[in-house]
């Protein structure tokens, strides 16, 4: 197992494996359960990594193969510079489905994802519908925000000068993260946890930083488009059985978010929990867990 300090191990007890893309990038992943059990593929988000679904991993692995990649640059995985490396949506949904190209390229999958992994897992499901069985949605969009879902202003402060010092040399973004993406106060080696990855130089958290300044505010931004695209064909998922697990508490993707996602797929079935927050895994694994376990079983 690769060290990484500030990770206690005994609550990330996994093997790690790689994966080289064309791009020569190495991909980190999670492979656990039989190799025979139905797939389940975690996509987490910024500024989390595949830590953020060991919960999952432990309810789920009895039976099923579980897959939890980290992005390029972020978690375990490789940390390319800007000239190596084009750290966009586009990016992240094309390294994601050369990945499934090779680890499980035969049989549909059953996804989860959170934050970012819903706009990047979600994406390529769109465009691979037939290679997906089940979704279950962790507080997260695949779409072009509503203007009325009020997204928090610090987003777009990322942008600016001031923003990328902080977030890049201060560890601004994931640090903030553990004390406000949650209700409940995280145990400390499961916070130091979540930010072991961007702990150290500045180059650590260039991934944080270019995902964040990446969400589309505006048409011009560069993923408005993937979205919108993404949004078109999300449709095509619909006869799919989906579950939302939706913290209430989130300070990012409020109800407007939701309710979006009720109007896309009227037929899922919700878990709204009202005291739980963004990173509704760690406030509530304890209810999703058992309740993803059941939803996806065979």
């Amino acid at each position: 197992m690769t060290a990484l300090p500030g990770l206690d191990t005994t609550l990330y007890p996994f093997e790690n494996n790689y994966h080289e893309l064309a791009s020569g990038h190495c991909m980190h992943y999670i492979d656990e359960g039989p190799v025979d059990g139905q797939p389940v593929v975690m996509v987490h988000g910024n500024p989390t990594w595949s830590f953020y679904y060991r919960e999952v991993i432990r309810g789920l692995s009895d039976r099923h193969r579980c897959l939890a990649p980290d992005h390029v640059g972020m978690g375990l995985s490789d940390r390319p510079t800007d000239a190596e490396y084009a750290y966009t949506l586009k990016s992240r949904v094309d390294d994601l489905g050369e990945w499934l190209d090779a680890v499980e390229p035969e049989r549909p999958v059953d996804l989860v994802v959170h934050d970012w992994g819903g706009a990047i897992g979600l994406s390529w499901a769109a465009a691979h519908p037939e290679r997906v069985r089940r979704i279950v949605v962790l507080n997260t969009w695949a779409f072009t925000i509503p203007d009325d879902a009020d997204l928090p202003r610090s987003l777009a402060f990322a942008r600016t000068p001031v923003g990328t010092l902080l977030i890049k040399g201060f560890n601004a973004f994931s640090g903030l993260a553990v004390r406000m993406a949650t209700e409940k106060k995280l145990a400390p080696a499961v916070a130091r946890g979540l930010v072991a990855p961007y702990k150290g130089s500045p180059h650590r958290r260039l991934a944080t930083l270019r995902f964040v300044q990446d969400i589309p505010l505006k048409e011009s931004d560069p993923a408005w488009q993937i979205l919108a695209e993404t949004e078109q064909k999300l449709p095509r998922l619909a006869d799919r059985p989906i579950l939302f697990g939706w913290g209430a508490r989130d300070f990012v993707f409020n109800d407007r978010v939701l309710e979006k996602w009720r109007e896309i797929f009227p037929e899922a079935r919700v878990d709204y929990i009202e005291d739980a927050g963004h990173y509704v895994l760690e406030d509530a694994a304890d209810r999703l867990v058992p309740e993803i376990h059941e939803f996806l079983a065979p």
